[in-house]
């Protein structure tokens, strides 16, 4: 139990520093431009203490949950000072206003990036790959095939068919084509294999040569009754885990980065359709691990993970938290960094058109307008997040 509330406490602590250090990059970025940052303060709620360093003030708050950089002029209805009117940030351009706005996502990601390497140089990176997409080489000749429907079966009866091993194929062959057909991954070689029966031609490459065998496809019986074709062989799968050295574990940490933003971005696009499945947990259904969770439940995730020992887990869900909440704060919607970007660029798109119209460039984009839309998205995330932690506090997804 202690080394739980452990890792649960270690978890919120990290989502606590990746949100302070998106707040450190917008202010690190706005300074570097010169512009006004007032205050940096990690929480929310009633200050704990506060201190100044030069113009910018700084300080912890009560509630640990986010923070927040506040950068004067940050909209043109900001109130400012005739001391920092010059430097409000909407008096910037555009594409420094720009850097400042994605910085804190920015931060998000390099963070994620430093964790993967950090594993891919220690511990490794778990390999991500779909054995149906590997390509068709041989890990294992079995003694005979069974029906695919009786997982129990143990042994070879007598006489049982063993049409790869009958037809010499061998560990490590790879498997170029069936009956004529190119086989470029293991699932298309097995999809070619369910549908022959009787002798077929297999084309495989066997170190330096190419081969051709006939394999003797036999029928076996399906988990739903039907009838399929079989040759007893099974992949040869990739390691479970891939290690790297200092130097490649960048290319490692980077390559797996890129399959984790294609996760996190089908996770997003895949969100609103799994909200009724967080409904139905809160009613008591079965828990679905594929639903969203909230900081709560990813903390019990992380304190489950530490618990059990597996911090490659823990890491993990760290990372794939930081490119979520990177990418989230991008979606072009108010009061997201996405929907201020968003206006950054509908206002430079709308001065160069007023531009080629002999017009003079237009004032900043009023926000009073967009509030009716900004309210919308917040009441709609704010049911999110309570529908969430509810489901994470009556029925969390647990690591068992």
């Amino acid at each position: 139990m202690l080394a739980w509330i452990l890792g649960v406490i270690l978890f919120a602590l990290g989502i606590c520093i990746s949100v302070a250090l998106h707040e450190a990059g917008h202010m690190g970025a706005a300074k570097a431009f010169g512009m006004r940052v007032r205050r940096y303060f990690i929480g929310f709620g009633p200050t704990i203490f506060s201190f100044r360093r030069g113009e910018t003030e700084y300080g912890l708050k009560a509630i640990p949950a986010g923070g927040f950089c506040d950068i004067a002029g940050m909209t043109a209805l900001d109130e400012v000072t005739p001391e920092e009117a010059p430097r409000a940030m909407w008096r910037y351009p555009t594409w420094k206003r720009f850097v400042v706005m994605v910085a804190g996502s920015v931060t998000h990601f390099i963070l994620g990036f430093l964790i993967l390497y950090l594993m891919a140089i220690t511990m490794g990176l778990p390999n991500l790959i779909d054995p149906n997409t590997v390509r068709p080489e041989v890990g294992t000749v079995n003694d005979c095939v069974v029906d695919k429907g009786n997982s129990s079966a143990e042994g070879c009866e007598p006489g049982a068919a063993a049409p790869a091993k009958d037809a010499g194929l061998r560990q490590g062959d790879l498997v170029l084509s069936v009956d004529g057909t190119p086989t470029p991954t293991w699932r298309d070689m097995v999809d070619k294999v369910e549908d022959l029966s009787g002798p077929a031609e297999f084309e495989v490459r066997r170190g330096g040569e190419t081969l051709t065998l006939t394999v003797d496809v036999a029928q076996v019986s399906t988990a739903n009754g039907d009838k399929a074709g079989a040759i007893g062989v099974s992949v040869a799968l990739p390691p479970a885990v891939n290690t790297y050295g200092a130097l490649d574990g960048f290319g490692g940490a980077a390559a797996f980065t890129g399959d984790m933003f294609v996760g996190v971005w089908n996770g997003l696009l895949a969100f609103p359709e799994k909200i009724p499945k967080v409904v139905e947990a809160i009613g008591g259904g079965e828990r679905d691990p594929e639903t969203p969770v909230s900081v709560v439940g990813a903390s019990i995730i992380g304190g489950d993970a530490v618990e059990q020992g597996i911090w490659e887990m823990f890491l993990l869900l760290l990372a794939t938290l930081n490119f979520f909440i990177g990418v989230f704060n991008l979606l072009p919607l108010l009061p997201l960094d996405g929907g201020h970007i968003a206006v950054l660029f509908y206002e430079r798109i709308r001065d160069w058109i007023r531009g080629l119209r002999g017009k003079p460039a237009a004032g900043p984009v009023d926000y009073s307008k967009l509030s009716a839309v900004t309210m919308v998205f917040v009441l709609i995330g704010g049911a999110v997040v309570l529908l969430t932690v509810t489901a994470d506090i009556v029925n969390p997804i647990r690591i068992r």
